[in-house]
């Protein structure tokens, strides 16, 4: 006998995981289907949690910010292995996936392995490991596989030193040299990490701009940073060609330059993971690079199945993943806890150095024509950051110049990413200058930049400086 659920998630991941509890938590029946072994999805097994643990790793091993600070460098006794290196990001990636599967459990939802296919638009099939088949019912379902690296038909990947972004968490070995491909967030993130672990990195970008998002300044300070790492940014050139031979790997780009190194990484996109899901059987409508289209709610084109994470393309942040997943559940079920995803939030990008930003950038200030006005603070002047050591890394306030409303903050440096959340509840509440200003923060923290960004602008605005 079929076995009927209110709600089928196919998929694990951040959305399909919230999504699922949520349903549960309150008192519907659900299931959820995943192809893989593992739970958690990309965003624990092979995308977000691995890569920004790697960059803690990478941070530790080097000593890149403690170098000169205390006296005496810290010397490690032996010379970094690739278990030493890998050691903490598998450790973080077993517990928190055992931590979704217990998660799971705990709300009482079917955890049901296997390849997910629609049958119809309420009936989907599961082809399990074993050659098992079975077919479940759904009321709603939820379409949260996430997605997988794109692979152009040139590049032989191998998985030894071929990489895509899911494979090179598998590396036997730290590369002595490496193309990658993509100055996009994933590329920016793995080139910096291996050339803060000594690895001499080429970072091959189609584009005049890394990260084209980003606040120009923000932009050329990471560049240039990520140049005195001893990385080799080249811009507007594209790969030809990619072949293995007895040298390396050798990268030849349409330029005609050719670059033999030991490893090679393609991290010039991703596609939705929707191939062997026979959308069309249920009617869902799936557009360019397999991401299936959705509405404001988060339903496809058939009403009873919804679609949330990375599946839906942009902004296919974990973070808005876990609301897309919720928001999605409200609107099966009639639900008003929350029915939308808030359109501000931020980026945090973990390069060495972080990178983190909400809101407007200034060039986007300019072209809304607004009339807009900036400040600036440096981590070298803060005095948390010369505890620290840092020499480098800034914040940067986007505001009118008539209100002093907050439109943007954009941030480089250490703990970028944990610093923007005061950033962002200044522009998602229309706070003003002022109203930061009359905000007292612990003494020293590196909150003063804030501050410190702020007297800066209302110099600016007033066309002179102002004593802080």
């Amino acid at each position: 006998m079929t076995i009927q659920y209110d709600l089928i998630v196919i998929g694990s991941g951040p959305a399909g995981e919230k999504a699922a509890v949520k349903a549960a938590y309150f008192g519907k029946k659900v299931a959820i289907v995943e192809a893989q072994a593992l739970v958690g999805g990309a965003g624990v097994n092979t995308g977000t949690l691995p890569s920004k643990t790697l960059k803690e790793s990478a941070l530790f091993f080097s000593g890149k910010y403690e170098r000169g600070l205390y006296g005496v460098d810290k010397k490690l006794e032996q010379k970094t292995s690739i278990e030493h290196f890998f050691f903490r990001q598998r450790s973080v990636q077993a517990s928190v996936e055992r931590e979704v599967r217990n998660n799971i459990e705990l709300h009482k939802v079917d955890l049901l392995h296997g390849t997910a296919a629609f049958v119809d638009a309420h009936h989907v099939s599961i082809a399990g490991a074993d050659g098992t088949d079975r077919v479940i019912r759904g009321e709603f379902i939820l379409i949260a596989t996430g997605s997988y690296p794109f692979h152009p038909a040139i590049i032989p990947f191998d998985a030894e030193s071929i990489h895509d972004s899911d494979s090179i968490l598998q590396l036997n070995r730290i590369p002595s040299s490496m193309v990658v491909v993509g100055a996009g967030v994933i590329g920016c993130e793995y080139a910096t990490i291996f050339a803060t672990m000594g690895t001499k990195v080429h970072l091959v970008n189609d584009r005049d701009k890394i990260m084209p998002f980003l606040d120009g300044e923000i932009s050329a300070a990471l560049v240039e940073q990520m140049r005195g790492s001893g990385i080799e940014i080249l811009f507007n050139v594209g790969v030809k060609s990619v072949t293995k031979e007895q040298a390396g790997v050798v990268t030849t780009l349409d330029s005609g330059r050719k670059l033999t190194t030991d490893m090679f990484l393609f991290a010039a996109g991703r596609s939705g993971n929707t191939g062997k899901l026979n959308c069309s059987a249920a009617g869902v409508n799936v557009g360019k690079r397999e991401i299936v289209e959705v509405d404001a709610s988060f339903r496809t084109s058939a009403p009873n199945i919804f679609a949330a994470g990375d599946v839906v393309g942009f902004p296919a942040l974990a973070a808005t993943s876990m609301d897309q997943g919720r928001v999605a559940v409200s609107h099966m079920f009639g639900l008003t806890d929350l029915d939308d995803v808030t359109r501000t939030f931020p980026y945090g990008i973990y390069t060495v150095p972080e990178v983190s930003m909400v809101g407007m950038t200034e060039s986007e200030a300019r072209e809304k024509r607004v009339d807009a006005c900036c400040g600036v603070s440096r981590y070298a002047d803060m005095h948390r950051g010369r505890i620290m050591g840092v020499q480098d890394g800034f914040l940067k306030l986007v505001f009118e110049r008539t209100t002093l409303q907050v439109l943007g903050v954009h941030i480089i440096g250490p703990l970028a990413t944990e610093l923007i959340h005061y950033g962002l509840l200044l522009v998602q509440d229309k706070k003003n200058l002022n109203d930061l200003l009359a905000t007292v923060f612990n003494y020293p923290t590196l909150h003063d930049l804030y501050k410190y960004a702020a007297y800066d602008g209302l110099g600016n605005r007033a066309g002179h400086k102002i004593k802080k």
